[in-house]
C-alpha cells in the first residue's frame, strides 16, 4: 500500500510538473512600439518565450532603423541624399539595400505609367509641406513646370554590379518615402523569421506586414485610419479607424490625403504629388489600402491608385492580381472582388458602393 501511494504521488508530481511546464512553452503575444522613420513603429510577435520574443522585436527594429539611415531624404547623410546630391556628377556607391529598393521601385513606375515617380522629390519641396508656414503660398504655375521637367524615373540608372545609382540629370532629387515604409516592413519580417518567430506583426504608420496566426488562432486583424476623423486634432489619429480586415501572410499600405496637407482659400492641398500635373492628384479619392504579397509593392501602389482615381485604379489592381479599398470624398468605400464579404465597415458615415 505504502509503495502504490509513492508511485501515485510521484505519478501526480510528474503530471503536474509537465502541466506547469506545457503551460510555460504556450503562445504568448509580445509588443513595444518605437519611433523610427519618422513615425511610430509597432512590432507585435508570437513566442512562447519572452527572451526569444525580445530579441526578434530588436533585430526587426535594427532593421528599420538601418533602413531609415540608407534611405531618409531629410537626412543629408543618408544614400537617397548623397545620390540626389550627386545628380547629373556622378554614379553613387549604396548599399544593397538601397539598390535592392531602387530597383523595386522603378518596377512599380513602370506597371503604373508612371503615376509613381519616385523622382518627384523637386516638385514636393516645392511645395513645402514637411515645413509648412502658418500661412502656406502656393506655388506658381511656372516654378512647377519647370521642375517637373526634372521628373523622369527613366533618368534613374542602375548599377547593380557595383552598387550604384546615378540620376542623369542635375537637380534630379529622390523621394523613396512612398515605398521606404513598406520594404522596411518586408526587411523587419525577415530579420523576425530568421529568429525562428512563426507569427508577426509589423506596422510602420500606414504600412503594415504579418505572417502567421495571432494567440486567437486567427489572421492577423487590421484598421484603417479614417481619412476625415470627428477630432482632426487627435493625438493619435491611427487609432481612429473606420474599417477593419484580416491580414494573412500579406501586407497592407494605405495612402491618404490627410497625412500632409494644408487647406487655402477651402481648398485642400496634400502631399500626393501627380507627376503628369506637379499638383496634388485630383481624383477625388481621399484614402486608398492596398493589399499585396510585399510591403513595398502595397505601398507603391496605393499612392499610384490614389493619383490615378477609382476606374483606372481599380483597373490597375485586377490587373496585378492585388486587392484594394478605395475612399471617395462622399465616403463611399469601393473594394476588389476579392475582399467581399472580408471587410467590416466600423464608422456609420461611410458606406460600401454598389
Amino acid at each position: 500500500m505504502k509503495n502504490y501511494c509513492s508511485r501515485a504521488v510521484i505519478i501526480f508530481v510528474l503530471c503536474s510538473l509537465l502541466f506547469a511546464l506545457n503551460c510555460s512553452r504556450q503562445d504568448q503575444m509580445f509588443k513595444e512600439s518605437r519611433v523610427l522613420m519618422d513615425t511610430f513603429c509597432t512590432i507585435t510577435v508570437v513566442s512562447p518565450s519572452e527572451e526569444k520574443a525580445e530579441d526578434a522585436i530588436e533585430a526587426g527594429f535594427d532593421e528599420i532603423k538601418k533602413l531609415d539611415n540608407y534611405l531618409n531624404n531629410f537626412s543629408p547623410d543618408s544614400e537617397v541624399s548623397a545620390v540626389s546630391q550627386s545628380a547629373g556628377i556622378k554614379p553613387v556607391h549604396v548599399s544593397k539595400e538601397t539598390t535592392d529598393l531602387m530597383d523595386k521601385t522603378i518596377g512599380i513606375s513602370k506597371i503604373t505609367d508612371g503615376a509613381f515617380d519616385p523622382t518627384i522629390e523637386p516638385v514636393i519641396k516645392l511645395w513645402a509641406f514637411s515645413k509648412r508656414p502658418d500661412n502656406p503660398s502656393i506655388p506658381s504655375k511656372a516654378a512647377i513646370e519647370n521642375l517637373r521637367k526634372l521628373v523622369d524615373y527613366k533618368k534613374i540608372k542602375i548599377d547593380s554590379a557595383a552598387s550604384e545609382i546615378y540620376l542623369e540629370e542635375k537637380g534630379m532629387a529622390l523621394d523613396l518615402g512612398g515605398v521606404a515604409k513598406g520594404y522596411a516592413a518586408d526587411k523587419a519580417v525577415e530579420a523576425i523569421k530568421a529568429k525562428g518567430i512563426k507569427a508577426a506583426l509589423v506596422a510602420i504608420a500606414g504600412d503594415i506586414r504579418g505572417y502567421g496566426l495571432s494567440t486567437s488562432g486567427k489572421a492577423w486583424k487590421v484598421g484603417i485610419q479614417n481619412p476625415r476623423p470627428e477630432n482632426p486634432a487627435s493625438e493619435k489619429p491611427w487609432e481612429d479607424i473606420f474599417a477593419s480586415l484580416y491580414l494573412k501572410d500579406s501586407a497592407i499600405s494605405t495612402a491618404g490625403d490627410y497625412q500632409r496637407f494644408f487647406i487655402k482659400n477651402g481648398k485642400r492641398y496634400h502631399h500626393i504629388i501627380d507627376p503628369k500635373t506637379g499638383y496634388p492628384a485630383e481624383s477625388d479619392l481621399i484614402s486608398v489600402s492596398v493589399m499585396a504579397p510585399e510591403g513595398y509593392m502595397a505601398d507603391g501602389i496605393d499612392t499610384a491608385v490614389l493619383i490615378l482615381g477609382p476606374e483606372k485604379g481599380m483597373k490597375l489592381l485586377n490587373s496585378k492580381g492585388l486587392d484594394g479599398i478605395l475612399v471617395d470624398s462622399r465616403k463611399r468605400v469601393f473594394i476588389t472582388k476579392n475582399l467581399k464579404g472580408r471587410i467590416e465597415i466600423l464608422n456609420k458615415g461611410y458606406e460600401l458602393a454598389n
